[in-house]
């Protein structure tokens, strides 16, 4: 903290939010967890110094996350979150009523805490009672869990902290015996302009997984590059294009994702088709 602004930097770029008061601070079992309120987006939350979330733009990563995969479902019951400790994609799946089990497998149980105190707005995501919640190691938890779930969502932070065990080849083939028929996943794939070499390489994990493979890349402008992905892959069918509409009830409540946004979050530049060939 230096003249109340906030630095991310890594991977040879930078990010900078100007910051009014530091809210909490703490070194967990795993990482540094901080959270501030800014002059202009709401809260940030960082862990080990890499922004998680801010309130501003938030709904845009969680809404993407879990909408995708939820929408390539027929009709889903069992969904995992592998991380996601902040609560948002919890929140985000509640929306749907057809989801009988949500559960959370977070190895800090400390980022849920902070949530809970500072980021009600995300952590309400624990309030609903289909939540059931597992502190444990995500890789060793989905490999304990054969065929269990339609929709596994991996939330997690970047490569070279406590999910770096998130980004291989043989977490996506457990991750497909976790899977029941016709199930879907989605990990968050990092940004091309930032990680190339780690968006090339899971979607090449994945493909060497399953039938159907994309990477789907939408805006969040306070993460460096304002650009995200998530890789989506189910055996079921092309990942592109939902497979039901959007309830009304479920599109009242939303305020990115949309059928039209799905589509196109896969249509790719030139330079990330050449990248994920």
């Amino acid at each position: 903290m230096n003249d109340k602004w906030i630095t991310e930097a890594a991977h040879g770029y930078g990010n900078t939010i100007r910051v009014t008061k530091e809210l909490f601070r703490t070194k967990s079992d795993f990482q540094t967890i901080e959270i501030y309120e800014t002059e202009k987006l709401g809260k940030l939350l960082l862990l080990d110094g890499i922004i998680q979330l801010t309130s501003y733009d938030e709904f845009a990563y969680q809404e993407m996350m879990a909408h995708l995969p939820c929408q390539l479902h027929a009709a889903p019951e069992r969904a995992l979150v592998i991380g996601g400790g902040d609560g948002g994609v919890l929140r985000e799946l509640g929306r749907h009523s057809e989801l009988k089990t949500l559960d959370i497998c977070e190895i800090d149980a400390a980022v849920i805490d902070a949530a809970k105190r500072f980021l009600p707005e995300l952590a309400c995501g624990f309030d609903d009672p289909r939540v059931t919640v597992h502190i444990a190691d995500g890789s060793r938890f989905v490999a304990e869990h054969e065929n269990t779930y339609d929709v596994i969502i991996v939330d997690s932070t970047d490569p070279g902290g406590p999910g770096a065990p998130l980004f291989g080849e043989k977490f996506y083939r457990d991750l497909k015996r976790a899977l029941r028929p016709g199930g879907v996943i989605a990990t968050q794939s990092e940004s091309p302009w930032l990680l190339p070499d780690v968006v090339k390489n899971l979607n090449r994990a994945a493909k060497a997984v399953f039938r159907f493979v994309g990477y789907a890349g939408f805006q969040v402008p306070t993460y460096p590059t304002g650009m995200i992905g998530a890789c989506v892959a189910t055996d079921a069918r092309d990942v592109t294009a939902p497979c039901r509409e959007v309830a009304p009830e479920l599109a009242a409540q939303l305020r990115y994702y949309t059928a039209e946004i799905h589509r196109a979050s896969f249509a790719q530049p030139a330079f990330l088709r050449e990248l994920l060939t």
